[in-house]
């Protein structure tokens, strides 16, 4: 059964959009550091990949990568998919409750109504060609809505194709998938890893970030591409039980107390 690899890469959007680059930008983790994975939470990630063979050299196995791209600073990529829908609603929901009590109360000001317009926030659309961006509020890093378009919270990052020297020589086939995950727009990316060939592979990936622009009076989501790169190790090590450190096999079996 084919080992998997989770490589989460954290996106500081903000300072790429402004630099026009992900160097100094990214962040990678993957859950191989335990066989050393260097340079894991900087930009300079090695992923170890175990060789998997039989004794003659040939492969027994292929590896399986998974990757996740997250924003830093915004709300977690792991909230249900109606989240931000049912924090629009909400805040509409208040909204409708407070204006209702202030026009009780005798009339509504017209303080009271760029307050209200305030809290209901700015919906933002996105630019042709773009995907997984339907129109929607504003939200900042909390969830709540906002017309400030200097605090929002950014869409996740769409990784676009993966390519390099790790692709070229078939190293790794990557391709992106579909999913009933609810999480990354029902899509993700991962490859099988030829785990044969034991050297250092780099890789680039292409990334579509999007930037809020103000355009004709609207806000708009336009797509900026940009790429990152990452490397595997294919040791030629085979696998081994990570409980014990040996091969794989059947695991130890506590003592069983003595009856009486």
């Amino acid at each position: 059964m084919a080992q998997q690899h989770g490589i989460i890469v954290l996106f500081d959007v903000e300072n790429a959009l402004r630099t026009r680059s992900l160097d100094g930008n990214t962040y990678w983790f993957d859950n191989m550091k335990f066989l050393g994975s260097a340079g894991v939470g900087t930009e300079q990630l090695v992923t170890i990949v175990p060789g998997t063979h039989f004794s003659d050299g040939s492969q027994a196995t292929e590896q399986v990568l998974n990757w996740l791209p997250a924003v830093l600073g915004a709300i977690p990529p792991t909230v249900p998919r109606n989240y931000l829908a049912e924090q629009e609603r909400a805040d509409d929901r208040r909204t409708l409750r407070e204006l209702a009590s202030l026009d009780g109360e005798g009339g509504v000001s017209d303080a009271d109504i760029k307050r209200l317009q305030r809290r209901v926030g700015k919906r933002a659309r996105k630019s042709g060609g773009g995907r997984g961006l339907t129109e929607s509020k504003l939200l900042d890093v909390t969830g709540r809505t906002t017309s400030d378009s200097g605090a929002y919270n950014y869409p996740a990052p769409v990784i676009t194709d993966i390519t390099g020297p790790a692709v070229a020589e078939k190293i790794m086939y990557p391709a992106q998938y579909g999913s009933p995950d609810m999480i990354y727009d029902g899509w993700y990316w991962a490859a099988t890893v030829d785990t044969s060939r034991p050297g250092v592979y780099p890789y680039t990936m292409h990334v579509q970030l999007h930037e809020l622009v103000e355009r004709n009076d609207e806000l708009v989501w336009e797509s900026v591409d940009l790429t990152c790169g990452s490397s595997l190790k294919i040791t030629n090590d085979p696998k081994r039980n990570g409980f014990t450190g040996a091969g794989l096999g059947v695991l130890p079996l506590p003592p069983v107390p003595a009856a009486g």
